[in-house]
């Protein structure tokens, strides 16, 4: 059996440092870690956001 292309990953703060979001990405086309700006309800404004393992 194929290994899956899509992937769950954990979205977590830069500034707070807390695990906000969970989401998926296609490993086959991004390899590398990705970076998305959402809001953080703890910091109560828009920051970076970077994948965890």
């Amino acid at each position: 059996m194929a290994a899956p292309k899509r992937k769950q990953i954990t979205l977590e703060c830069t500034e707070c440092k807390e695990r906000n979001y969970s989401t998926e990405k296609n490993t086959t086309n991004n390899n590398e870690r990705i970076e998305i700006v959402k809001f953080c309800p703890r910091c109560n404004k828009r920051t970076n956001h970077k994948e965890t393992k």
